[in-house]
This record gives C-alpha cells, structure tokens and sequence, in this order.
C-alpha cells in the first residue's frame, strides 16, 4: 500500500510532490526547507532555519499520525559545511536521547541554509 499526503498546516509543496509517501508503517517526508508555514517568513540566522526546518518535519509527521521522536533516517543539507557543528548542537535539541540515522550533505541551496528531510516509523495504534 502506497499513500500520497499533502498536510493542510505545512508549507505548500514548491513543485511536483507529496509532503509525504505512508507504506508499510513508515512515512518517508520530503526534503522540507526554513520557512514557516504561518508567516510565509524564512528566519535570517543559520540556527533559527535549523529549528524551523525540524518544526515543519515534525508538523510533517504528526500530519500522519506519527512525530519526529519516531525518525528512524534523516537526511541533512547544508548550504555551508562550516555550519556542522552548530547544526549537530541544535540537531541535539530535537534528539536528546537516541537519534536517528543520519546523513549530513553539502550542497548548493538556493534560497536557504539547510534543508532535510526524513523518514519515520508510524506507532501501531
């Protein structure tokens, strides 16, 4: 079984895709940028795109009946990879315990510093 979702409180897709696919329990979450969804604004500081980035994943998930803390795969892009361990300080925050897998990438980013996306299990009801 394969479930395309848009969620209603995220920011809108700015191309051809789901916020998110569901099959076989697990959700796999579209690279989502720093903006947010409510104000439409991109915050100016690295560390403040990287909370908005992990917000709206985590508004993402709970979309799908699932939240960030059930991550098992995140994928990290940093327009700068300098950023590193400010990102892994402020990553900490959202996953103070067991993360999850991970990959940070650098990359060209157009309009922002960081981008992610991720793929979580969704909690047998």
């Amino acid at each position: 079984m394969r479930e395309t979702v848009i969620v209603e409180d995220a920011v809108k897709p700015a191309g051809h895709y789901s916020h998110a696919v569901v099959s076989n329990g697990l959700a796999f979450v579209s690279a989502q940028g720093p903006v947010d969804a409510r104000t439409g604004e991109m915050p100016e500081s690295f560390a403040e795109q990287v909370r908005q980035v992990l917000r709206n994943l985590d508004v993402i998930l709970r979309g799908v009946g699932t939240e960030l803390k059930h991550a098992v795969k995140v994928n990290a892009y940093l327009g700068d990879l300098g950023n590193f361990a400010e990102f892994n300080a402020i990553y900490r925050e959202f996953f103070p315990g067991m993360p999850p897998a991970r990959a940070v990438i650098g990359c060209q980013l157009i309009d922002d510093m960081v981008e992610m996306d991720c793929v979580a299990a969704i909690p047998s009801k």
